[in-house]
C-alpha cells in the first residue's frame, strides 16, 4: 500500500500538520478490484487558484474529468476512481481558455 498524508498549507503554517495529517489517503496495491463500491463520494479542497492548480496536475498527468469552466470548481479523480472536487477560494475566477470551452473527459 502507499499511503498521502495532506494537510492544508494554513494548517502548516499554525503548526497543527507536524502533529497529525488531516487527511489520510490510502491506495491498496493488492489485485482487488474496488469499482467505486468501497468509497464514500468525494472530498473537496479549496485551491488559490483553480487554473492554476489544474494545469499543473495536468502537466504531472492528471486527467481534468471536470474542467473548471465556471473559474469555481473542477473535478478530478484519484487512481482508484474516488472524486476530488476542487473549488476555488474566495469568488470565482473570470472565465479562461482554454478551460471555457473544454469538454468534460470521463465521469466525476
Amino acid at each position: 500500500f502507499t499511503l498521502i498524508f495532506l494537510a492544508a498549507s494554513e494548517d502548516e503554517q499554525s503548526g497543527i500538520a507536524d502533529k497529525a495529517p488531516l487527511v489520510e489517503l490510502t491506495y491498496n496495491w493488492d489485485p482487488e478490484d474496488y469499482k467505486g463500491g468501497r468509497n464514500f463520494g468525494h472530498l473537496a479542497y479549496e485551491v488559490d487558484d483553480i487554473y492554476a492548480t489544474c494545469q499543473h496536475l495536468m502537466d504531472n498527468g492528471v486527467i481534468i474529468n471536470r474542467p473548471p469552466r465556471d473559474g469555481n470548481m473542477a473535478f478530478v479523480k484519484s487512481p482508484d476512481g474516488i472524486s476530488i472536487e476542487l473549488l476555488q477560494k474566495g469568488p470565482a475566477k473570470a472565465k479562461a481558455e482554454p478551460w471555457a470551452s473544454m469538454a468534460n473527459t470521463g465521469s466525476w
